[in-house]
């Protein structure tokens, strides 16, 4: 007989813990040849050591793995969430073979997606049939289902989430059943699922309404804060799309405002200019070594803001939305009541100078339509988002913890995908709909079978 090594006799208990009362010596037996492998997401400040990770290649592998699973069952997608929405020590389900463009009809602008497709790869699809998504994040990372299960969005005052788009899904439920949605059946499933943070089921397939292809021109230029926001209304109404990009520790934002255009495409970018490195690694150092002179460091950045210019850019609308993000953060965002947006911000900034909290990274700001779906942070009236990042590398506790009561001053909602410390009996007044989701959600999962313990503090379970 052969002696374990020390490595695998912990794996071995390791694998009986998360079997524990219920799993038995049988269940150990089958468990134990198992690897178990370490999840973490995008910026590594959340991780996880589930029992199983899985990856089923039908609806009906699907459902059988569902119905089977061992502990707590969480979905994963681009583990790109900066909140604890994925960890588990249960089971892990991902949905490779959930993707790509499974139908469209040109004449309705309407088309299907698995759930599991990445963002990244649905543009170009689109545009093969003629079609495009009406608006994106400036992220697409994501995996679709992961992003209206967060209510992700871009900005614009006439545009809504991800969400919005949405016009019909198939989920796989608690208790393996799969289920076809829209606005006549199931109704009250359709309006929640459309925001469901995963705790319904898993997203199989997903119906969109789209719209024409089209291209966009990107203008970006530099102006100061608070001159942006005094013409905030300006800029939104005469623009389609318009954010900024605020310079922490300085007067300055860069401002970027995308409107669809028929001219030709400009030459596209280098890939090697792409995603901030160089911009990140100079105000990184000055940041390292200017720190300790606040007054020095934001005359130079106000000088470097003054003297910024940039090209303009057209092309493809899903080129131009989405951006190069290989610079890791962490990153809180609540979205507050619209008309709070300015107020809100210049309150953030003055705490951020006042306590010379430690930080570098830019705060965006951007604006979205309402919708009325129960759980999105943009139901009942259009919100101002505002973000706030620290690099992955600093500590973002007391920056966070600094800032996240003037959200509440101002009416915030967090962004589900995004770092906050609120739980059931704050969030509940936020939502005037929010029973009619713990409904829906207790009755597809009424034992709880996708609640991490995140999830049991977001819904009080």
């Amino acid at each position: 007989m052969s002696m374990l090594s020390r490595r695998e006799l912990i794996r071995r208990l390791v694998a009986g813990a998360a079997l524990g009362i219920g799993g038995g010596w049988t269940a150990l037996a089958e468990a134990a040849p198992r690897r178990l492998i370490p999840w973490h997401n995008w910026s590594g400040a959340q991780a996880c050591i589930p029992f199983a990770r899985l990856a089923p290649k039908s609806e009906d592998e699907l459902a059988e793995a569902v119905r089977n699973a061992v502990g707590t069952i969480r979905p994963v997608g681009a583990s790109h969430s900066f909140s604890a929405l994925v960890p588990t020590d249960g089971t892990l389900i991902s949905m490779p073979y959930f993707t790509g463009l499974l139908a469209h009809d040109t004449g309705k602008m309407q088309s299907e997606f698995g759930g599991g497709t990445p963002m990244s790869t649905m543009g170009e699809a689109l545009k093969a049939v003629g079609l495009a998504l009406p608006n994106m994040s400036d992220i697409d990372y994501q995996t679709l289902g992961g992003a209206i299960s967060t209510s992700t969005h871009g900005t614009g005052v006439t545009f809504g989430s991800y969400s919005t788009q949405v016009i019909g899904l198939r989920l796989v439920t608690a208790r393996g059943e799969i289920v076809d949605c829209d606005a006549e059946h199931h109704p009250e499933i359709f309006r929640a699922a459309r925001v469901g943070l995963g705790a319904l089921g898993l997203i199989t397939r997903v119906r969109l309404q789209n719209r024409k292809a089209f291209r966009l021109r990107e203008k970006m230029w530099v102006a100061k804060t608070d001159d942006l926001l005094d013409d905030v209304a300006t800029l939104t109404r005469e623009n389609q799309h318009w954010e900024m990009q605020i310079i922490t520790n300085s007067d300055y934002a860069a401002a970027v405002a995308l409107n669809e255009t028929e001219d030709p495409p400009t030459p596209p970018i280098d890939p090697a200019e792409e995603g901030g490195n160089d911009y990140v690694t100079a105000i990184q150092k000055l940041d390292q070594y200017g720190r300790d002179w606040p007054a020095a460091r934001t005359a130079i950045l106000n000088l470097v803001a003054r003297t910024a210019s940039f090209d303009e850019r057209v092309g493809d609308s899903f080129d131009i939305f989405a951006n190069v993000r290989n610079v890791r953060f962490n990153e809180m965002e609540y979205s507050v009541p619209a008309e709070n947006g300015p107020a809100c911000v210049r309150e953030i900034l003055r705490k951020i100078r006042d306590k010379r909290l430690p930080t570098w990274f830019p705060i965006e700001y951007r604006y979205v339509h309402a919708d009325d779906i129960p759980l999105s942070m943009f139901e009942g009236g259009p919100r101002c988002s505002i973000s706030v990042h620290q690099h992955y590398t600093m500590d973002y506790h007391n920056y966070f913890a600094a800032v996240e009561p003037i959200f509440w001053k101002y009416g915030g909602r967090p962004h589900w995908g995004k770092l906050h410390t609120l739980g059931a009996r704050q969030l509940e007044p936020l939502y005037p709909r929010w029973k009619e989701f713990a409904d829906v959600r207790a009755e597809l999962d009424p034992q709880g079978k996708f609640l991490n313990g995140h999830l049991r503090t977001v819904f009080g379970a």
